[in-house]
């Protein structure tokens, strides 16, 4: 049993070795659960997925598309884009809904800021989200990584739109502030996922209220700089609560929403409690608007990153 305990460094745990030891217990489904007909994967058969594949890998960059097996990836690779994850594809957290390996990470790859700026301007994107695992093996949680890969893409594509989509810096908020607030982003980003209720069952080791003041802080000191959180809904939680988080989002100046359905990657996840009806997200994206969100995307299949260039269309305008 020790030695199952034991975490080697670059080694991937996965399903039900990923969430063993979580405060609770995870019970596998029996089956996976059959999907309404209105949650449906648009597959397109481009060469453009191919070719960013094969970008990704030459320049040893992972996706959270990939990693988190996200069923909108075929769509948004064969449009040319993706959410990239820095700082390897292994967390250090073992969060029951997400797909994303957890484990010992690998030392961080000092070529990677350079190697995702090339890599952007490759694929001649306009807008480009970065993401990250959780990294509480560094002193700054990766805070530092973030700015130099902030900075290297700044430099190599200036006009480039920069969306990063941010952990929760756990126990070094300061420091993370600190330097983002000098290599900053277009949009900053980071996701509640649930409401407070749920926290222990689905974000083991985060904390709703530093998750919120995450955001709140960021906005005090970058004002110009726009602020954005995200839900995943149909695990239990209750419309007013629903709209509860998304008045303290607006109570602390968070300026734009995502509202999706949660899909259960495998037995070992999270299971599925409910997949709410399009017009279930219809009403509570409304609802979000009435607040003044200056953008709301609510849907079955809307993910934090989804057509994240749309959701921030207004940069531009």
């Amino acid at each position: 049993m020790e030695e199952r305990n034991k975490l080697v460094q670059g080694e991937k745990l996965r399903g039900a070795e990923k969430v063993r030891r979580i405060p609770i217990k995870v019970i596998p489904s029996e089956k996976m659960p059959k999907k309404p007909k209105w949650i449906r994967v648009r597959v397109p058969a481009t060469s453009r997925i191919a070719r960013i594949k094969k970008i990704l890998r030459n320049s040893r960059l992972a996706t959270v598309c990939e990693e988190a097996t996200c069923p909108n990836l075929p769509e948004c690779f064969s449009h040319g884009t993706a959410t990239f994850m820095i700082m390897g594809d292994i967390c250090t957290r073992r969060c029951p809904f997400c797909d994303v390996a957890h484990g010992k990470p690998n030392v961080l790859d000092p070529d990677e800021p350079r190697n995702l700026a090339l890599a952007i301007d490759e694929m001649q994107l306009k807008y480009v989200v970065v993401t990250a695992v959780d990294r509480d093996d560094l002193k700054d949680s990766g805070a530092g990584h973030f700015a130099d890969c902030i900075d290297a893409i700044r430099e190599k594509t200036p006009n480039v739109r920069l969306e990063i989509l941010v952990p929760d810096f756990r126990g070094r908020m300061d420091i993370a502030l600190e330097r983002l607030s000098v290599s900053r982003p277009d949009v900053f980003n980071h996701n509640l996922e649930t409401v407070p209720r749920l926290y222990k069952k689905v974000r083991p080791g985060a904390d709703y209220g530093w998750s919120l003041n995450l955001l709140k802080r960021y906005k005090d000191e970058n004002p110009e700089v726009l602020t954005k959180s995200g839900l995943m809904l149909g695990l239990g939680e209750s419309s007013e609560e629903i709209k509860c988080v998304l008045k303290d989002l607006r109570k602390n100046q968070v300026d734009m929403v995502t509202l999706g359905q949660y899909l259960q990657p495998s037995r070992e996840h999270l299971a599925v409690e409910k997949f709410l009806h399009p017009k279930e997200f219809e009403s509570l994206g409304s609802y979000a608007e009435s607040l003044g969100f200056k953008t709301v995307a609510s849907g079955p299949m809307v993910r934090s990153s989804y057509h994240a260039d749309v959701q921030a269309k207004f940069l531009d305008e």
